[in-house]
């Protein structure tokens, strides 16, 4: 009769959770526009080092995650998240209290990653904007982004275009200069489709 091994099963979960981590500091990486030797740079570790980390051959220190979620601008949580999601719903389902989320409400802006991880050809993302918030520099992104406005109100601009959206109403824009401000007194909710996925 054959005895499981606790130690060989603890060893292929964080090999697994080794792998989830390193796959996702590879696409937001990417998804950033930034080289391995431009992170090499920025985190003081070698080109080969985080190659393998993002392999899943290697793994990261707390302190080293920490480092790397400072340089994305996300919380280091972003990057455990899926070791709370079983193997069968990986890459297929995300769950409401697993999301990813990106923000503070101190900022204005909070948002949260819909799509079960960050691989394929885009990403879903829900955003809250708090009265009062804006961006305050006009941002152009080498994507095109599509929100359905699920309540409260916008005001954006688009290149030249200045609009006011409301819930039930969508736009869209390519490769162009976006803004939003909330000047209402509610938040505002949308729901994104983001290609290529830049989260």
């Amino acid at each position: 009769m054959a005895v499981s091994n606790k130690g060989d099963a603890t060893r292929a979960a964080t090999s697994a959770v080794s792998t989830d981590i390193g796959r996702d500091i590879r696409a937001i990486r990417q998804s950033r526009g930034m080289t391995l030797t431009e992170m090499s740079a920025s985190l003081g570790r070698s080109i080969g080092f985080l190659s393998q980390v993002e392999r899943g051959i290697s793994s990261l220190s707390t302190e080293e995650l920490r480092q790397v979620a400072q340089l994305f601008g996300v919380p280091v949580s972003w990057f455990l998240v899926l070791s709370d999601v079983s193997e069968a719903e990986r890459g297929l389902i995300t769950r409401s209290g697993l999301r990813r989320m990106s923000g503070a409400t101190g900022d204005g802006l909070v948002e949260e990653l819909l799509s079960p991880d960050l691989g394929g050809s885009y990403e879903m993302i829900r955003s809250v904007f708090a009265p009062g918030a804006r961006l305050e520099r006009p941002v152009r992104r080498m994507t095109e982004e599509t929100a359905y406005l699920v309540s409260g109100k916008l005001d954006i601009r688009i290149g030249d275009h200045f609009f006011t959206v409301q819930a039930g109403d969508c736009f869209r824009f390519k490769e162009e200069k976006f803004s939003w401000e909330n000047n209402y007194d509610e938040p505002a909710v949308a729901l994104w489709v983001i290609s290529p996925p830049i989260y």
